[in-house]
């Protein structure tokens, strides 16, 4: 799970999950990002167009309700190798998350020609939405050329796995977007601010040292406990603070 939460984000989660959480800040309208062209490693060649608007503040927020799973969606992408492949990550994928979900559509994008990029390679990547509006996500993708192959049933599995053990972390943000939250809570207005979160992974406890010493911000860290006949997955930590009220200078006063 550490190596999953190291590497980079693709994109189809920043579409599906950062940006809507961007949204609950006040950064929703005029935000958009579209893929024109799929890259993989280790040449890419992929494209995508990106829209963001400019805000002068970012809006408290209070996230502390995640909320049941009402149904997952997911994009199984191929390129420069066979449409095959999305289709066998797609039906390994179900064969494991149909035990516990019965709303699940995972769409198939298969790259041609110049739209492929430069380099052969597929992947899966698995957005759970809750009644509340909280998103949880996980991704996979095939090794590079020269490395093990990867096989798409392999990758429909894990990628389902890791999913379901997000959901089983909880929380209103899943382990890759904690920091990101945490983020926009401390450069918002001088209000108070709470995200309720599953476990923290090392990389956001790390990461509020960082918040801690270059911005001299202190969050108010409290394990939520729940009685044995209520628990649903692991412990649950809520995280406070009131934001230091950045402005973005760039922003003209009207």
């Amino acid at each position: 799970m550490d190596q999953e939460l190291k590497s980079m984000k693709q994109v189809d989660i920043i579409r599906t999950v950062t940006l809507p959480l961007m949204s609950k800040f006040g950064i929703g309208e005029g935000l958009e990002l579209k893929v024109t062209r799929r890259g993989a490693k280790p040449n890419g060649g992929g494209e995508v167009i990106f829209k963001c608007p400019v805000r002068r503040k970012l809006l408290p927020l209070q996230f502390i309700k995640p909320g049941k799973i009402k149904r997952i969606r997911g994009v199984a992408y191929a390129m420069r190798v066979s449409p095959a492949m999305s289709n066998r990550i797609v039906d390994a994928t179900r064969g494991v998350l149909n035990q516990f979900v019965p709303d699940i559509y995972i769409y198939t994008d298969h790259m041609k020609g110049a739209q492929s990029g430069k380099s052969p390679g597929f992947g899966l990547s698995l957005v759970a939405e809750t009644t509340e509006g909280s998103f949880i996500s996980a991704e996979m993708s095939s090794n590079q050329p020269g490395q093990e192959p990867s096989i798409p049933e392999d990758i429909g599995r894990q990628t389902a796995q890791l999913l379901l053990e997000e959901i089983y972390r909880g929380g209103c943000v899943d382990s890759r977007h904690q920091s990101l939250a945490l983020l926009f809570m401390a450069l918002g207005q001088s209000d108070v601010s709470k995200i309720l979160t599953g476990p923290l992974s090392p990389y956001t406890i790390q990461f509020l040292r960082h918040l801690r010493d270059f911005f001299q911000l202190m969050f108010k860290i409290e394990a939520q406990k729940q009685l044995e006949d209520e628990q649903i997955g692991a412990e649950k930590v809520q995280l406070t603070c009131i934001g230091i009220g950045f402005s973005n200078l760039s922003k003209t006063i009207l």
